[in-house]
């Protein structure tokens, strides 16, 4: 994994060249499409702080960035010039972090990992359908107790059957057993084609689930399946700070990921990726989009080109090596709390390599997890975990505030 930073000035160089390319609303002599520069009164093109904000000068240009851009088809050329971005984008984050082939990746970016994640399963009931005849409830979805709600949101829009599976509770790992109860369960439901959900950071553990003893499992029964890794969250995380992993496109069983940015990278809501290898966009496109040049693949249509180029100022800005600074840092601080936690005698939950501490609700005073805003696993009933996420805001000085009132409520308790 290796990629060089680039300064401020070369990043605003090469996005204003990319804007350049473009074509613009106000200058050239553009009829059909139905967009058109913002709204003039609201976004004054001409602020002079736009000269070094260039995501805010993309998004001031409004480029739409509709269909798939690495399909090697003709996309809409009024916008040839940040789509070119997005496609390095992809480029880099499949084949520089998550270790593809050269040019073996498609993808786009999404609006966030929801919307990643049912791209896929789209993909995937489509697949099974034109490849094997499948029917709907001819389809199954594997996944974990702990799996993101959009797993299921999906199930429900594309009707096919969901199977949730069991967790060891203390390490929070998939239960073979409630694996092997699920697929018989299965089969006496005629469900012949799996759709397999790894968890590269659960939301609310950040726990990953690992590949080979499920993929042991599904291979031993000789059943067809596609594996999907929702790496929502430790996608910007987890292949820096844990680079033996084999959640990533050199293990040939992964088939596709999906990533947030407003996670890691710090950038806004509406920053998602999916990625997926090359042959299996087809299965999700769309023949009615003929107005659009080279189709549209993806779930939300028209997208703001603002969203890549921001991903990508953001990736390029640190570079490989300060990406990894920036995780280490953010690992040593988690580090610290669960060191603490310890000394106190508090249970909790944490893989080493995310910064996410799932904390025993019961060893927490309810008024200390709501003053700091920690999240419950439950709103809905009486909560069993909190969860704090070690982000950039996260700092040593608010770490040991709260730490010293659990001290303190648990001194004046005992």
């Amino acid at each position: 994994m290796r990629w060089n930073a680039m300064s401020a000035e070369e990043v605003n160089e090469r996005i204003n060249q990319a804007i350049e390319a473009n074509n613009n609303y106000g200058q050239g002599d553009i009829l059909g499409p139905p967009g058109t520069y913002l709204d003039r009164e609201e976004f004054r093109p001409d602020a002079p702080f736009l000269d070094t904000a260039p995501f805010l000068k993309t998004l001031i240009n409004n480029p739409n960035h509709i269909g798939c851009h690495t399909l090697g088809k003709e996309s809409s050329p009024i916008f040839k010039g940040t789509q070119e971005i997005e496609r390095e984008l992809i480029e880099l984050c499949a084949e520089e972090i998550f270790q593809a082939d050269r040019k073996s990746i498609d993808g786009y970016v999404a609006s966030g990992g929801t919307e990643a994640n049912i791209e896929a399963m789209w993909i995937y009931r489509n697949y099974f359908s034109q490849e094997y005849n499948a029917k709907d409830d001819q389809i199954g979805v594997l996944f974990s107790e702990d799996t993101h709600y959009s797993i299921t949101k999906a199930c429900n829009l594309l009707r096919i059957k969901p199977f949730m599976l069991g967790v060891d509770q203390n390490e929070r790992n998939i239960l073979l057993s409630s694996l092997n109860d699920a697929l018989a369960r299965a089969k006496n439901e005629g469900i012949k084609y799996f759709i397999v959900i790894i968890n590269l950071s659960t939301t609310m553990f950040g726990s990953v689930d690992e590949i080979e003893p499920i993929v042991e499992v599904m291979e031993k029964n000789q059943l067809t399946y596609k594996l999907h890794l929702d790496a929502a969250f430790g996608g910007f995380i987890y292949p820096f700070s844990n680079p033996n992993s084999n959640h990533h496109f050199g293990n040939p069983k992964v088939s596709s990921i999906s990533i947030d940015g407003h996670k890691m990278l710090q950038t806004p809501y509406g920053t998602g990726m999916f990625l997926i290898r090359k042959g299996f966009m087809k299965y999700v496109s769309n023949e009615q989009a003929q107005y659009v040049p080279g189709l549209d693949y993806t779930l939300c249509g028209s997208r703001s080109g603002a969203n890549a180029v921001v991903m990508w100022m953001v990736l390029m800005r640190y570079g490989s090596k300060g990406m990894k600074q920036k995780i280490t840092e953010l690992l040593n601080r988690t580090d610290y709390c669960c060191k603490a936690l310890e000394e106190m005698g508090i249970s909790y939950f944490r893989n080493p390599y995310i910064n996410i501490i799932a904390i025993k609700a019961e060893q927490i005073p309810a008024e200390i997890a709501h003053k700091y805003e920690l999240v419950a696993d439950s709103y809905e009933r009486p909560a069993r975990w909190f969860k704090i996420v070690v982000m950039d805001h996260v700092d040593y000085k608010t770490l040991d505030k709260f730490l010293n009132e659990v001290r303190i409520e648990r001194y004046q308790t005992n």
